[in-house]
């Protein structure tokens, strides 16, 4: 049986308790004022009546605090906040984000969903926001003893205000890093691939007992003495030397290429840190490491408080 078949994508109380159980585990707790005693469940309640709804709609899952007597959902302080859209709309698409390898368009989600074309756009960017992990300040730095990093830089798109040419100058660059042991990919978007940009985040991202294979480049030569530090040189058609090798990134690279220019497309230089980390997390969360589509979109769930995005589709 599909998952998609679950209450929770097609009830819109289910909904509301899946969201109410992953945001509030132990409990109620109000957004405002963070009392977590006599919050009450209000029953009933309907919105404003209109043309359309001339009895108004019910407001499923409204709590009320006794101590500030405001009034929320679970809703309040995530993604979900001040949206129209119906929260068991808003879990299909996480969960249909999330399992899709190489992503889903806005477009292929405007259909599926039947919402309009700019609100699927706007829902895609949110989930990506709640993808996007805290790197370095939550999890810390990347290797430890016995295992390895790998780092390599890739180009993609086209920076804003410039024009083709023969080299890399007018595409974005990317520069990622991969642990050959937990499977984690960290991402970033550089101006430039400069060794001015690229030491800073790599040293800063590895442990001091990492071991870390790159290609022959010279914007790792500087790295400093207490990496254990492995080159291939592809300019010589060497790709690997014992277990010396960065074929696992270029393998990341791939799915990420084969994601954006085969689904997206297109994607502005302003929008490129979400997508890094809507492939990032995937990646980093992948049936390999034990991590089914379920699971996947559980944990894409978590990320959703304290995040929100109010700009304007332009």
């Amino acid at each position: 049986m599909s998952i998609l078949t679950a209450p929770h994508f097609h009830d819109e109380a289910a909904a509301f308790a899946k969201l109410e159980s992953v945001v509030w585990p132990n409990g109620p707790v109000c957004p405002h004022c963070g009392n977590t005693e006599k919050v009450y469940a209000l029953v009933g309640v309907r919105s404003k009546a209109s043309k359309k709804n001339p009895n108004g709609i019910e407001r499923l899952g409204l709590k009320k605090c006794s101590k500030c007597r405001k009034q929320f959902t679970a809703r309040v302080g995530t993604v979900f906040e001040s949206s129209h859209i119906a929260l068991h709309l808003w879990l299909q698409a996480v969960h249909l984000l999330c399992c899709s390898k190489k992503g889903i368009s806005s477009h292929q989600l405007h259909r599926i969903l039947e919402i309009k074309y700019q609100s699927a756009w706007f829902m895609s960017h949110r989930i990506r926001e709640a993808m996007r992990s805290g790197g370095l300040a939550d999890f810390g730095p990347m290797g430890g003893e016995g295992d390895v990093v790998e780092a390599d830089e890739t180009f993609i798109g086209r920076k804003k205000g410039t024009r083709k040419n023969h080299g890399y100058q007018h595409k974005n660059a990317v520069l990622s890093l991969v642990s050959r042991t937990t499977g984690e990919v960290r991402s970033f978007h550089i101006d430039a691939a400069t060794q001015a940009n690229i030491l800073p985040i790599v040293q800063a991202n590895l442990a001091d007992e990492a071991t870390i294979h790159t290609d022959e480049a010279r914007y790792y030569s500087e790295l400093k003495h207490d990496f254990t530090h492995e080159t291939v040189s592809h300019k010589n058609d060497e790709y690997v030397r014992g277990n010396v090798t960065t074929n696992t990134i270029e393998g990341y690279f791939s799915i990420f290429k084969r994601g954006m220019k085969g689904v997206y497309q297109h994607c502005s230089e302003k929008h490129l840190h979400r997508y890094l980390a809507e492939f990032d997390f995937r990646y980093s969360n992948r049936v390999k490491l034990g991590v089914d589509d379920a699971e996947r979109a559980d944990r894409a769930l978590k990320g959703i408080s304290g995040r929100r995005l109010t700009y304007r589709v332009s």
